[in-house]
């Protein structure tokens, strides 16, 4: 039986400095491909690095798609995430617990637009009332996501590309 995955069938030609996403912590850098053998089978795995959580994560090349894991998104992406985050918010009337479910299920999605849409909806300006915790708390995971990802496609620090952002809400 052949153990070595033909990485253009799969179209997860990944190389080592790629910038990648993955939807449960956001913008990474692959590291490279490597083999290792698990109970008698060579498996082939993106190794990938967040700086971010000081994490290095392993994910096989033939699980990399249905796992989530995805290039950075175009700038033409990006660019239609930022025309949605400086939308209107569009905060549905439903308890808190209901509407922050469907926020974790859109910031998890790996979704640039449903993570701008989440932000946006969370987003507060100095004129509006004050969030609970929980929204903070899921703002922040929002943003952070977003602005890594911005950072990433416009060669910026983190905390330029959040400033950035923030900016671009509080002048819509």
């Amino acid at each position: 039986m052949d153990t070595k995955i033909n990485n253009a069938e799969l179209n997860t030609d990944y190389e080592a400095g790629d910038f990648v996403v993955y939807p449960a912590h956001g913008v990474g850098q692959v590291l490279g491909i490597e083999n290792t053998e698990i109970g008698g089978n060579i498996l082939e795995l993106v190794k990938v690095r967040f700086d971010s959580d000081r994490m290095t994560l392993r994910i096989p090349v033939n699980k990399a798609a249905s796992s989530g894991l995805r290039k950075l998104s175009s700038k033409k992406q990006m660019e239609a995430a930022l025309v949605t985050l400086k939308g209107k918010a569009k905060v549905k009337k439903v308890m808190w617990s209901r509407r922050a479910q469907e926020y974790e299920t859109k910031i998890n999605s790996g979704n640039l637009i449903w993570v701008a849409e989440v932000v946006r909806d969370l987003h507060r300006g100095e004129s509006q009332s004050e969030q609970s915790y929980s929204e903070r708390q899921m703002y922040q995971a929002a943003l952070e996501r977003l602005a890594g990802e911005f950072a990433a496609i416009e060669d910026i620090d983190k905390d330029s590309a959040t400033t950035k952002l923030e900016g671009m809400m509080t002048a819509a």
